[in-house]
């Protein structure tokens, strides 16, 4: 099994041709991915399949600051 996604898989993933769409698109689903030096964007099988460290790369989801803790009130 390949360590990386295939192009045409990357493409299906995504739905989309242009490599700069798929990067946007892959920024927006929370998939972490890297750009070779050709821009094109490569995903690890892992981050796709939920296996090892890669769901610890996501970032984390945006919360309101109220519920972070005391703001001094």
């Amino acid at each position: 099994m390949e360590t990386f996604l295939t192009r045409e898989e990357v493409v299906y993933l995504t739905g989309r041709q242009v490599k700069t769409k798929q990067a946007e698109t892959l920024r927006r689903m929370g998939v972490p991915f890297f750009l070779n030096a050709g821009g094109r964007p490569i995903v690890t099988r892992v981050a796709v399949e939920g296996r090892g460290d890669a769901l610890e790369v996501r970032k984390p989801r945006w919360a309101p600051r109220v519920l972070e803790g005391d703001h001094g009130t």
